[in-house]
C-alpha cells in the first residue's frame, strides 16, 4: 500500500465530509423552521465542518511538502481559487464561531442574514475547489 496515496485519500475524506457539514448545515438553517435550539447546533456543524477544510486543506499542502520537498506547483486560475476557498474558510469559522457566541441576542433577521451568508460561503468555497482541482 502506498501511504503518501492513503494519506491524500484520507484527507479527501476529512475535506468532504466538512464540504458537506458547511453547505448541509447552512442550508438546513435556512431550510427548517428557525429554532435557536436546532440553530445553535447547525452552527457547531458548520464551525467544525470549516475547522475539518482548514485542517484538512493544510495536510494537503503538508503531504505534498513532505514527499517532495516542496508545495504543489500552482498557478493562475488555481491560486486564485486557492485564496478564494482559504477566505471563505476563514470568513466561515469567523461567523459561525460568532453565532454561536452572540447569536443569542440577536434578532430573527439578522440571524437568518448570518446563516444567508454561511450558506453563500460555502457554495463559493465549493465552486472555487472545483475550479483548483481542475486548473492545478
Amino acid at each position: 500500500m502506498d501511504i503518501q496515496n492513503l494519506g491524500y485519500a484520507l484527507t479527501q475524506v476529512v475535506h468532504n465530509f466538512g464540504a458537506s457539514a458547511v453547505v448541509g448545515g447552512a442550508v438546513a438553517s435556512l431550510w427548517l423552521a428557525p429554532r435557536q435550539e436546532l440553530d445553535r447546533s447547525l452552527a457547531w456543524l458548520v464551525c467544525l465542518g470549516w475547522a475539518a477544510q482548514i485542517a484538512s486543506g493544510a495536510a494537503f499542502g503538508a503531504i505534498s511538502f513532505y514527499y517532495y520537498g516542496k508545495f504543489p506547483d500552482i498557478g493562475g486560475l488555481a491560486i486564485t481559487a486557492l485564496a478564494i476557498k482559504v477566505a471563505c474558510a476563514v470568513a466561515g469559522i469567523s461567523l459561525a464561531a460568532l453565532y454561536l457566541l452572540r447569536a443569542a441576542s440577536w434578532t430573527a433577521t439578522l440571524r437568518r442574514r448570518v446563516w444567508l451568508m454561511l450558506a453563500g460561503l460555502s457554495a463559493t468555497a465549493l465552486t472555487a475547489a472545483a475550479f483548483l482541482r481542475w486548473f492545478s
